[in-house]
């Protein structure tokens, strides 16, 4: 049976605004660096709305040489384990922390589809959050669609974050 979509999104907006309301009660601030989501992270947070007492914003940086040299993700690192890798997950949502100036940061990696990416299948991703009291990363095996792999990360990496918050 295939889930619907729709339902995958009402997931992400209930975690989005569960997430706001923790962001809240510690009165932190949250920022996304993004990969396969694409910006999907932010939108979901955003369209929430009050989001704008919480949100900094999002990197997306879907080009490996931006994680570098945006993020600050080291280039020995990305050279070694590519793109997809739980230490590279943290290391973008630890540099969209500091660049936007954000107490939270989250970030995704991952491979979507159609092809696999440095030896990694699809629906491989890792997703991370860093915060002042910790830094967390967890590495998804998902199944389906480009856009359900999609789906599912945003979810999940809202999902952490409320789990930490």
């Amino acid at each position: 049976m295939t889930e619907d979509p729709s339902s995958r999104s009402s997931l992400s907006a209930g975690a989005a605004a569960a997430v706001l309301r923790a962001l809240g009660v510690r009165d932190w601030s949250i920022a996304a660096a993004e990969s396969l989501t694409g910006g999907r992270v932010i939108a979901a947070l955003v369209d929430i709305p009050g989001a704008s007492a919480h949100v900094r914003g999002g990197i997306v940086a879907y080009a490996t040489d931006l994680k570098a040299r945006v993020l600050g993700v080291d280039e020995g690192l990305l050279a070694e384990r590519g793109a997809v890798d739980a230490e590279v997950a943290l290391a973008m949502a630890g540099g969209v922390r500091r660049v936007m100036g954000a107490d939270v940061g989250l970030a995704t990696t991952g491979v979507a589809g159609p092809d696999a990416q440095d030896g990694k299948p699809v629906g491989t991703v890792h997703i991370a959050v860093v915060t002042p009291e910790t830094a967390v990363t967890a590495q998804l095996a998902l199944a389906g669609t480009r856009d359900e792999i999609r789906t599912a990360s945003v979810t999940r990496v809202l999902e952490l974050a409320l789990d930490v918050l």
